[in-house]
């Protein structure tokens, strides 16, 4: 087998390609450079070209408050761009992949959201991830739909190494603690997505790692595992004022997962504690290197 990998200088689109690797498939990793997706042309030529059997597709414009501002561009991507490789796949017989986000539902409420739950998004990066939700399913007959959450990985910013970074620039930091939601390690993710796009189990799919936390939890979890000393101070989320606003409610059901015979990811707490000594590990051999 052969995949297509999009987004693959991204934190997950990295480690999909390696994760691919890893499990003898052929994985050719593409990024801005190699295939604009807002370009009709370059993607039917690019999938055409690449001889894969299937697309994962991670990338993304995933600036949630820079969207508010830069909403026709967030849509040509996200929506559109998504919307040039669903109808390359369905002229060359591909399969697709497509990761998608908390962000479509509006966070009401505290129910883990189902995969058939109504989407309803707030802001400008979840409606055009959710365009192109549509964009898939109104193409391809068969498809994958996974809505993941709280990413973190090696490469790329992410919440885990802001708190690392500003620990060892404050005393204490304010963290919100009224939106909950699950971690999710990439390179557990991306074994996961190895696994699924090698079935024929299509469907809309939830996929974080297990446990619920919110963000100040989170932060606290990061400092002890750390061993960082430092203070933090649960505030409302109105105490940071953003472009964009976040949906409270980010917990997911996944029980589909195992209907359909894939594995769970492990507990946010253990993805954490791997993450960072991988994080560490890394930081110590640019350090010898350099």
């Amino acid at each position: 087998m052969k995949v297509l990998v999009t987004g693959a200088r991204g934190q997950l689109g990295f480690d999909v390609v390696q994760e691919l690797m890893r499990c003898g498939i052929l994985a050719v990793g593409v990024d801005m450079e190699e295939m604009d997706i807002t370009d009709a042309d370059v993607v039917d030529l690019v999938v055409k070209d690449s001889g894969a059997d299937a697309v994962i597709h991670c990338a993304a414009y995933t600036a949630v408050d820079a969207a508010q501002e830069n909403a026709s561009l967030c849509q040509r991507v996200n929506r559109d761009g998504t919307k040039n490789i669903a109808m390359a796949c369905l002229k060359y017989g591909k399969k697709m992949l497509y990761i998608s986000t908390d962000y479509v539902f509006d966070g009401e409420g505290e129910k883990p959201w189902e995969p058939e739950d109504h989407a309803n998004p707030v802001n400008v990066y979840g409606r055009t991830k959710y365009e192109g939700e549509l964009a898939v399913r109104e193409t391809l007959e068969a498809y994958f739909i996974v809505r993941v959450s709280w990413v973190f990985g090696l490469h790329g910013k992410n919440f885990v190494k802001t708190m690392l970074r500003l620990s060892g620039e404050r005393e204490c930091l304010h963290v919100v603690d009224d939106q909950f939601g699950s971690p999710t390690y990439t390179r557990d993710l991306a074994v996961l997505l190895a696994a699924m796009v090698q079935t024929d189990k299509y469907g809309v799919y939830h996929a974080t790692n297990e446990g619920i936390c919110s963000w100040y939890e989170f932060a606290c979890e990061i400092f002890r595992q750390a061993e960082r000393t430092v203070q933090v101070e649960a505030v409302p989320s109105d105490a940071f004022p953003v472009k964009a606003k976040r949906p409270h409610n980010s917990r997911m059901e996944k029980g589909k997962l195992t209907r359909e015979g894939f594995f769970r990811l492990p507990r946010w707490e253990d993805a954490l504690s791997r993450y960072l000594n991988e994080l560490f590990l890394n930081v110590q051999s640019k350090q010898e290197e350099s």
